[in-house]
């Protein structure tokens, strides 16, 4: 009886060892799934912070254009401010930017009237402080103009603010001012 009881006793341990490693086996694979599910995870996350990180660099890439544009049209309005009120022209009634009001208004009424170039040319010849104006308008809009066109990779940008109102007035006041100083 001592013989089987000893038997039974290695059986029992022999099976409750083997019972033991396949749970711990089955264990192991369950970890080892969710830590395959947790580097995944992981993965996701990674990309996703870096997807992020490049949203927000290029939004603020964005921001400092912007906020370098805005210093640009301001200084391109302030130049026509005194020119828009010597020649009496008003800016248009939009919710554009006041430049791109500023500008359309002078070249609609341009478009309008044609004399309003005739008042242009003598206040440029009369009133040094308009000449004053325009010539730095005319600088820093071609300025402005160069520096889109070295920068604008497709060129796309640069074509819109030339042939646009931008590019329009430049040609409106030198032509202008070519007819002022050709008349002194």
């Amino acid at each position: 009886m001592g013989l089987i009881m000893d038997n039974i006793f290695i059986f029992l341990s022999l099976f409750l060892v083997v019972l033991c490693s396949f749970m711990a086996f089955f264990m192991v694979l369950k970890q080892n799934k969710k830590i395959q599910m947790l580097t995944i995870a992981l993965k996701q996350q990674s990309e996703l912070l870096l997807s992020m990180r490049n949203i927000i660099k290029n939004k603020i890439a964005v921001n400092e254009t912007s906020d370098k544009a805005e210093i640009i049209y301001q200084d391109l309005l302030q130049h026509l401010i005194p020119v828009m009120a010597t020649i009496e022209v008003m800016p248009r009634q939009t919710s554009e930017h006041p430049l791109w009001r500023a500008l359309g208004g002078i070249m609609d009424e341009y478009s309008q009237n044609p004399f309003v170039l005739e008042k242009l040319r003598r206040s440029i010849k009369l009133n040094p402080d308009i000449a004053r104006h325009i010539s730095l308008y005319l600088t820093r809009a071609n300025m402005f103009l160069q520096h889109m066109a070295t920068t604008d990779k497709d060129g796309i940008l640069s074509t819109t603010f030339t042939d646009g109102l931008l590019g329009q007035s430049l040609t409106f006041f030198a032509q202008a001012q070519a007819l002022a100083n050709t008349e002194k």
